[in-house]
């Protein structure tokens, strides 16, 4: 058969399947599947209406009264469109996306957009392909826009540089739908050639451009915006947020692990803003997934704090879609994809029920079993073995030297300028913290101290330490440093929490340094028991031991930030 015989033959069942919708549209035929005596959100005209919501080869073909093969009666519940989650690194969930879909389903999500940059700062375009693989026909929509700062900036040592012409042909992909967080603002803003030809290559595609612009205004703010960037996800106040939004930007209300941005941007949740907002996690640790909840715990604060439920659930849906350009999702409409999630109501917004594409995916506290994708076997084994480092001692984090102390904000990422320290001073909260290159041998260790953290004895590790992701150790004894260091090299990546020179817990994240095979609630209660032992060494209750230790290296947040090479002032770009 010829590929243009292949093309008719292609075109010819399409037009079967949308002559059936046709018949079922005006009632002629039974719908596969009947949805009875619905309340649902309308997002188009903003109100609750009433109807059978009739569903056909996936898709809704009338609201109204129908009848179906399959009928459900849902008298006295609420039906919204799938929720959306726009900006999401798939990776902070510490599991396999798979993992990952099996935990976000319960909660009503039912498309993700997902920045794989974790792991493609650790295996290069092989990242991008293992995230693509491993994402293959879910009972979750993972989309993809295409990591635009791998490195994040010309100063960080990660795993794998990209060859931005190359990469440019994953535009084609079906799933791929924009350039990710362009983080390198500053790059931006002084006239970066190499940094204006990776947006304008995706604008060159069509493709959306979304950017990271924490603290970014007035002229800055002006370029940046002009540059072709067009969302924000960094905005930490009401006033931050609506100047970004007047030049033209959609703003993601983030609501993570990390940080908590809903108390301050609730202001702007309202019917004039609506079309311009969007509710994105960006990290989401595995006990943040499984006891709160996705994009359905921030609805239900939003509503909580006075937001109209309607409203609440448009920003969560269509405007998602609509700034995507994902046709078909975000509404329960006619010809529009049934992604469909029942309520009890909008009010408590539980989730009862969750369908994908029509198919029922969770009910009764339950997920619908589903295939797992295979994985490449070269991709696995280089995903498995991304550590290339020397062994650490106790010589490798001493030095007789002054260096900047890095000050922790609670719930936020930036970090206070608290001066410099010349040694470990557990009486006053000053612990040595260290970077050490951990892809290609070179031996670069970058010392600095941190304020705020609280270890009182033994030191933690993690090679979750973004975006470059090397591994980050911060302590109170350097010999327990080492220790700690080398218990993560030795398991390929995670966690480790070390005193006295024993391993008191540890977490295996074999995947890139950054994920594990296990199941989310097995990862879940290793990562718990080694919270509790890191609180039980001093660590402060406000702060999370480890996804708090990981941003302490991202050099694209003010104000300081510990780099293989050191400690490095953002606002001064000058270590």
């Amino acid at each position: 058969m010829t590929s243009k015989d292949s093309s008719q033959e292609e075109v010819s069942a399409l037009v079967q399947a949308k002559m059936r919708d046709i018949e079922v549209a005006q009632g002629r035929r039974k719908a596969d599947l009947v949805l009875k005596n619905t309340t649902y959100v309308n997002v188009f005209s903003r109100e609750l209406c009433c109807g059978d919501i009739a569903i056909s080869c996936g898709r809704i073909v009338g609201i109204g009264s129908y009848q179906g093969e399959q009928e459900v009666d849902y008298s006295g519940r609420v039906v919204i469109p799938g929720l959306i989650d726009p900006h999401i690194h798939l990776e902070s969930a510490m599991a396999s996306p798979a993992e990952f879909a099996k935990a976000v389903l319960p909660h009503g999500t039912t498309s993700v957009v997902t920045d794989p940059h974790e792991i493609t700062n650790v295996m290069g375009e092989d990242g991008l392909e293992y995230m693509l693989q491993s994402t293959e026909g879910l009972p979750l929509d993972v989309f993809f826009t295409l990591p635009s700062c791998v490195p994040a900036t010309p100063i960080d040592e990660n795993g794998a540089s990209i060859d931005y012409h190359a990469f440019t042909s994953y535009y084609q992909h079906p799933r791929v739908l924009g350039l990710a967080e362009m983080m390198n603002y500053e790059g931006v803003c002084s006239n970066d050639a190499e940094v204006i030809e990776r947006i304008v290559l995706a604008e060159l595609y069509n493709k959306q451009v979304d950017g990271h612009a924490p603290g970014l205004a007035g002229e800055k703010l002006a370029a940046y915006v002009s540059a072709g960037v067009y969302s924000d996800h960094e905005s930490s106040s009401a006033e931050e947020a609506l100047e970004k939004l007047r030049l033209g930007m959609h703003i993601m209300i983030r609501e993570g692990t990390a940080a908590h941005n809903l108390a301050q941007l609730m202001p702007l949740i309202q019917e004039q803003y609506a079309d311009r907002l969007m509710f994105c996690c960006d990290d989401k640790h595995p006990n943040d997934l499984l006891e709160k909840g996705h994009i359905d715990a921030i609805v239900r604060s939003a509503i909580s704090q006075g937001a109209n439920p309607i409203t609440a659930v448009r920003i969560a849906t269509y405007s998602a879609a609509n700034y995507f350009g994902l046709r078909g999702y975000g509404a329960i409409a006619n010809g529009y994809k049934a992604d469909l999630v029942v309520l009890d109501s909008l009010e408590h917004f539980n989730v009862l029920a969750v369908y994908k594409a029509g198919k029922l995916t969770y009910s009764d506290a339950k997920v619908s079993p589903f295939s797992r994708p295979r994985i490449n076997e070269r991709l696995y084994e280089r995903a498995h073995h991304s550590f290339n480092m020397p062994t650490l001692t106790a010589a490798s984090f001493s030095e007789d030297c002054e260096r900047g102390v890095l000050g922790i904000i609670p719930n936020e990422l930036i970090t206070n300028d608290c001066g410099f320290a010349r040694n470990i001073d557990v009486s006053n909260d000053i612990l040595k913290i260290a970077v050490v290159e951990r892809h290609r041998a070179t031996g670069h260790i970058g010392l600095g101290y941190i304020h705020g953290y609280g270890l009182r004895a033994g030191a933690v590790a993690t090679s979750i330490s973004h975006d470059s992701h090397n591994l980050i150790i911060v302590g109170a004894d350097e010999n327990d440093m080492a220790l700690a260091g080398n218990c993560v090299a030795q398991m390929q990546g995670g966690i480790a929490v070390v005193c006295d020179g024993r391993i008191v817990a540890s977490v295996a994240l074999p995947v890139a340094g950054l994920m594990s095979d296990q199941s989310l609630e097995d990862i879940n209660a290793q990562l718990e028991q080694a919270k509790r032992a890191a609180f039980d060494l001093g660590v402060c209750e406000n702060v999370d031991p480890f996804m708090t230790l990981s941003f302490m290296s991202l050099t694209v947040i003010p104000t300081l930030r510990i780099t293989t090479r050191g400690v490095f002032n953002v606002l001064s770009q000058s270590y």
